[in-house]
This record gives C-alpha cells, sequence and structure tokens, in this order.
C-alpha cells in the first residue's frame, strides 16, 4: 500500500526519539523487523490449514464447517480492510501494526486454550482483523523504512520484492511449521498456536523499537483522503483487475481450507506435515513465480499465469482420479504459480487505476475483493459435495474457476489498454 501521509525525516525521528528517552532501532533493523513481523502474522492465517482434519475428529463436522470456519476469516480481514486499512497514513505505520500482532496474539491464545469450534471460529475472526491492518499496512511501512535507510535508492524494487516475499512467503510456512508440530509435538491443536503466539510477541516488541515513518503532526493538519477514488475512465479497468484477483484467490483458498481433507481423504495419508507440505508447495510456488516473472509486462504476466493456473486446477483433478502424492504436489506447484502471476498483474492493475490519494483505499477495496474469492467459491464447493461425488464436482469446480479466471483477464486487458 502507498502512503499519502508524510513521511519524517531521520534527523527528525531520531532528535524526537532522542527526546523521548526511548531507545530505537535504526531504519535498517526496523525494516527487517518488520519484514519478519509481516511474516509471522502471515504464517499464523495458515497455521490451523493442515490441522482441519484433526478439527474435524475433535468436534465432529464436516467439510462444510470447516469451509466456514476458514471462511471467518475472510469476514474479519474485509472489516479491518475497509474501516481500518487507511489509518496508518494519518496515525502511523506502529500505531496500526502493533495492534495487529496484539489482536493475532489474542486469536491464537484464544485457539490454544479453546480448541472447539466456538473457539475456533472467534480466533479466525480476530486472525481476519489482523490480517487486514497488517496487509494493509506493512507494505507502506517497509518502503518508508527502505527509503530513509538508503536514501539514495529511490525506485528500487527490494522494498516490494521483500513485502510479496514476506506476505506469500508467511503464507507458506504456517502450515509447513503447524503440520510438522501437530505430527511431532505434543497437543497438535494448541502447540501451534502457543509457538506463533510466542514468536509475535518478540516481534511486536522488536516493532516497538523501531523508528516510526508518518509525519503524525502533519498527517493530522492535512484533510483526510479520499478512501476510494479511480482515475477518470478506469472504473472498467478495476472492475477487471478484482475479478481477476478473485478468481486467483479462489484457488488459493480451496487449498487452504479442504486441501488437507483431500489430502487424508483421497490420498488416505493422515500424516499433518504432509498436509501442510501441499499447502506449503501451492503459496511457495506462487512467491517463486512472482518474484521470478514479476518484471514481465502486464499482458505477459496475466497470459502466463492465465496458462499455469487451468493446469494446476487440471492436474488436481487428475490426482483425484489418479490419487499420487506427486501428482497432488505438482498441481499444487502450477495452480499456485498461476495464481501467483494472476495476483500480481491485478493488483498492479488495481494500484494503476487509482487516484493518487487513494491509491491505498482503492487497494483495501481490491483485497477485499479478492478476500472474498478466498471464501465464497471453497464454501459452494463444500457445499456442492455434500450432495454430489467429489471428482465430478472438481472437474465442475475447475472448468468454472478456469473459465471465470480467462474472461475476467480478457476484460482486465481490454479495459487497462481501453483506459
Amino acid at each position: 500500500m502507498s502512503s499519502t501521509a508524510t513521511p519524517e525525516t531521520a534527523g527528525a525521528l531520531h532528535a524526537r526519539h532522542a527526546a523521548g528517552g526511548r531507545p530505537h532501532a535504526t531504519h535498517a533493523t526496523g525494516f527487517w523487523f518488520a519484514a519478519s513481523a509481516y511474516t509471522a502474522l502471515m504464517a499464523f492465517g495458515t497455521v490451523p490449514t493442515p490441522l482441519w482434519p484433526l478439527y474435524q475428529v475433535h468436534d465432529h463436522f464436516g467439510a462444510t464447517t470447516v469451509t466456514l470456519a476458514f471462511a471467518v476469516m475472510v469476514v474479519g480481514a474485509a472489516f479491518a480492510f475497509t474501516t481500518l486499512g487507511h489509518l496508518s497514513d494519518r496515525v502511523g505505520r506502529r500505531r496500526v501494526i502493533v495492534p495487529a500482532l496484539a489482536v493475532a496474539m489474542g486469536g491464537a491464545v484464544l485457539m490454544a486454550l479453546w480448541p472447539a469450534l466456538p473457539g475456533l471460529i472467534a480466533g479466525r475472526l480476530l486472525t481476519g482483523v489482523a490480517i487486514g491492518l497488517m496487509a494493509s499496512t506493512s507494505t507502506a511501512y517497509l518502503s518508508d523504512l527502505y527509503h530513509q535507510a538508503w536514501p539514495g535508492s529511490t525506485g528500487s524494487s527490494t522494498p516490494a520484492t521483500v513485502a510479496t516475499a514476506a506476505n506469500l512467503g508467511g503464507l507458506a510456512l504456517g502450515p509447513l511449521v503447524a503440520g510438522g508440530l501437530a505430527e511431532w509435538a505434543p497437543s497438535p491443536l494448541r502447540t501451534s498456536y502457543i509457538v506463533v503466539a510466542a514468536v509475535m510477541a518478540v516481534l511486536l516488541l522488536a516493532i516497538l523499537a523501531s523508528p516510526e515513518t508518518v509525519d503524525t503532526t502533519a498527517a493530522a493538519r492535512t484533510e483526510p483522503p479520499v478512501r476510494f477514488a479511480l482515475r477518470p475512465g478506469y472504473g472498467a479497468s478495476f472492475g477487471g483487475a478484482a475479478a481477476v484477483g478473485f478468481f486467483a484467490f479462489a484457488v488459493m483458498g480451496l487449498f487452504s481450507s479442504l486441501g488437507a481433507i483431500i489430502v487424508r481423504g483421497q490420498l488416505h495419508i493422515s500424516s499433518t506435515f504432509v498436509a501442510g507440505v501441499e499447502v506449503f508447495t501451492a503459496f511457495a510456488a506462487s512467491a517463486v513465480a512472482q518474484l521470478a516473472l514479476g518484471r514481465l509486462s502486464q499482458p505477459r504476466l496475466l497470459a502466463t499465469g492465465t496458462a499455469l493456473f487451468p493446469a494446476g486446477l487440471a492436474f488436481t483433478t487428475v490426482s483425484l482420479y489418479h490419487p499420487s502424492l506427486s501428482l497432488a504436489l505438482v498441481a499444487a506447484g502450477f495452480a499456485g504459480a498461476g495464481s501467483g502471476l494472476l495476483f500480481k498483474g491485478a493488483v498492479t492493475q488495481a494500484a494503476t487505476a487509482a487516484a493518487p490519494a487513494s491509491r491505498a483505499g482503492v487497494l483495501a477495496m481490491f483485497f477485499v475483493i479478492a478476500y472474498l474469492g478466498m471464501g465464497l467459491p471453497s464454501v459452494t464447493f463444500s457445499l456442492v459435495i455434500q450432495h454430489a461425488a467429489l471428482r465430478p464436482s472438481m472437474i465442475g469446480f475447475a472448468s468454472a474457476l478456469t473459465a471465470g479466471a480467462v474472461v475476467a483477464v480478457v476484460t482486465a486487458v481490454r479495459s487497462h489498454a481501453r483506459a
């Protein structure tokens, strides 16, 4: 997210910190503290993924309840994006990131102490709020810290690259770590949350020691920007980009909510670690694809993603008819890479469509639509498989997502060219 606030100069920051008598990290150290906090909180968002089958056994509920519990996070994230995501431009980055970590810690403790369905749902709601706060602020904070630590780095892609790695890397690490802890540590429905809460507590202290980058005094004197305003003629361009984001996140939602259940039910593998590896593969492939191919032109980026996206869904469907862990991992890799490239192209186009003073608000709305894509299709799919066989349902689901993604990409490219 970009900032519409006024960044403070390094000299003014150090003078104010010295006057307050509090020790603070340098901007360079704060940059890595912020990246680590972003990674940890996003990892927390996917910690329950390999644990869903264990929750099913513990509370005796089905796949639909799992996807609803997963989708509750989307509700919390949407609330935070739409109502709180713009606050860091006025109150400062740390004053948003610190509460985000605190809320996430509260959610982790709640789920550790209350591993029943009500505790899970309440904890997931808090998780969504925390993710919305963190995701809407961290990219801007990383950019501020980096350019104040290295003033001659104007135009550097490092902050965006680190933000992408922290976001998707965290989402990938969550199920891998949780799956391993559930496999080999005691109390599988508690240990992962306790570990993640402890890590976030340390990083909360690190963020408190990091410099603020927004001149909140100056921000308070300015008129608040319009939360959602597009450049003239860019309405269709934003709509197309948001639709692409919706379908890109739909695949990641499928792996995050039902991936572990499919691994156990179709591949007959009960290992939580293996279930975590499949979801790790999807998110890791998304990160690698974005970092490796992110410099492609917008049309080529979307075209490559459009080719990989249906290939991943096709491999996923085939893996249900010919159960194989290696095939399931290949499917996760292709689907994750395709989704990552589609999302990268979509978020770039959404940012281009935003009016300069409303970029944060426009991107917040984009993320709301994308997160709805993470939740709604998975819930729909879980309802369908209650009344129809899984394999033909997956064929229909894959076909619908592929068709939707292709139409969305064509619309996005054409509308952007006209704009």
